[in-house]
């Protein structure tokens, strides 16, 4: 049942300001996230303030952060700060050392003010969920609850943990929660959010609209216009994705995941060269598992067999960066080793992920690790439980496709082809050019 949309309690309570920016890794809501995705992507990325435009940015804060704390070191609330502004800028370059520094940085504010600290719990919270350890980001988030219940932020990531292990209803308990304290922008989309998991479009994109209403920054707009143009592109319509994303861009034209979302509205419409210029610019920027798994598919789905290896070859070693590190595989690694390194490994890469982490892009990309393996029979369970909530996302659509064709239901990957291509395909060209193949042999035209 689609849950009733957050009903805003304004100016109810008196809400203490929590000195914290929430940004958890990838965009679920290009989702496939996390921004944790969206986000994509499979993870989305919530902001309390949405992603900043450029690699350079988030270290001026930082930089600031630590000047204070050279004059006043006991500063507990700046310490937080500076925890924070090091899990941004670990997003936003792929630098997960940077986590470490956040560490460091939280518990040093926890050691100053070991009680009622919730800013730096609920950063806490943030760093491990940005590191994919979402059990631990639920325990952080409900002891930031417990220090202040009135504090908006760890609503929020609490409900980013419940969604990525798979506690949708809990999670929009702590969506409407966050709506009830504080009906900001991270709120809103939060809550927009919880419609696109179901499948409501179109509610989503009216509450990301209040979100775009409500934001105070330049960044948190972008963010906003991102979100919007994949609603519009799920909806299948790439002219209005494109026309959102350029607005956004127009603010912020150095924004990856605004670069991201015209180069999926153009690649939509055709116009494949340019989608491959503004992925490039975005891997230029910052250079994140789904840009380049983008940049080199598309590479390769123009022939460009030596660029496309280049992007790969970067995404082999920051996967052998994550291993070393001990770190679980986002659903980008396991997809990336699926179709461009060894299934069996993807298959393990994902069962690992799924032990911690049952949100539903991890069934998807564990469904197709299994069906790249020869495994098309235990993919389909996977495969269904990725599409179970009715969220509309392309590709996991082409990947139950491609499955039902392996068990030979036709009938069944007909249905699934036509979500995937629909009127403009939310695919990259490399996917819309095998789901369009598949179609062809099958002998159907969506």
């Amino acid at each position: 049942m689609t849950p009733d949309p957050p009903t805003p309690a304004r100016g109810r309570l008196r809400l203490k300001k929590v000195a914290v920016t929430l940004a958890l890794g990838t965009a679920m809501f290009a989702a496939g996230a996390v921004l944790i995705q969206p986000a994509i992507p499979g993870t989305p990325p919530f902001p309390a303030s949405a992603p900043t435009g450029t690699v350079a940015r988030p270290a001026a804060p930082a930089a600031a952060l630590t000047a204070r704390l050279e004059r006043l070191p006991g500063d507990w609330n700046t310490w937080t700060a500076l925890g924070m502004a090091r899990i941004e800028q670990a997003r936003t370059t792929a630098d997960p050392a940077l986590y470490a520094s956040a560490e460091k940085a939280l518990r040093r504010s926890l050691s100053l003010q070991p009680d009622g600290n919730s800013g730096a719990e609920t950063g806490m919270a943030a760093l491990a969920a940005a590191r994919h350890e979402f059990t631990a980001a639920r325990t952080w988030a409900e002891k930031a609850i417990t220090s202040d219940p009135y504090n908006p932020a760890a609503y929020g990531v609490l409900a980013d943990a419940h969604t990525q292990l798979g506690h949708y209803r809990d999670a929009e308990r702590a969506v409407q929660k966050m709506n009830d304290l504080r009906p900001d922008a991270a709120s809103l989309a939060r809550a927009s959010y919880v419609f696109e998991l179901r499948g409501s479009t179109g509610r989503a994109a009216e509450l990301m609209r209040r979100s775009l209403t409500a934001a105070t920054t330049d960044s948190e707009r972008a963010f906003a216009h991102a979100c919007l143009s994949g609603l519009a592109l799920e909806d299948g319509d790439a002219r209005q994705a494109l026309s959102e994303a350029e607005q956004g861009l127009r603010k912020a034209p150095a924004d990856p995941a605004l670069l991201d979302a015209r180069a999926r509205a153009l690649a939509a419409l055709g116009q494949t060269k340019q989608a491959r210029a503004d992925w490039q610019h975005a891997t230029d920027i910052a250079p994140l598992p789904h840009l380049l798994l983008a940049l080199g598919e598309t590479h390769q789905a123009l022939g460009h067999d030596e660029q496309a290896e280049s992007s790969y070859a970067l995404l082999r070693a920051q996967d052998t960066l994550r291993t070393s590190a001990g770190g679980l595989a986002d659903t980008d690694a396991i997809l990336f080793e699926a179709d461009h390194g060894s299934p069996v490994r993807a298959v393990a890469m994902a069962e690992q992920a799924l032990r911690t982490r049952s949100f539903v892009a991890v069934h998807d990309a564990y469904a197709w690790a299994l069906h790249r393996a020869g495994r098309s029979e235990e993919a389909l369970a996977h495969a269904d439980q990725a599409l179970a909530l009715g969220t509309r996302n392309a590709l996991w659509h082409y990947h139950r496709a491609a499955i039902h064709h392996a068990l030979g239901n036709k009938q069944a990957a007909t249905a699934d082809l036509r979500s995937a291509l629909g009127q403009a395909p939310a695919l990259n060209p490399l996917h819309a050019a095998q789901a369009r193949a598949l179609s062809q042999r099958i002998g159907t035209q969506p």
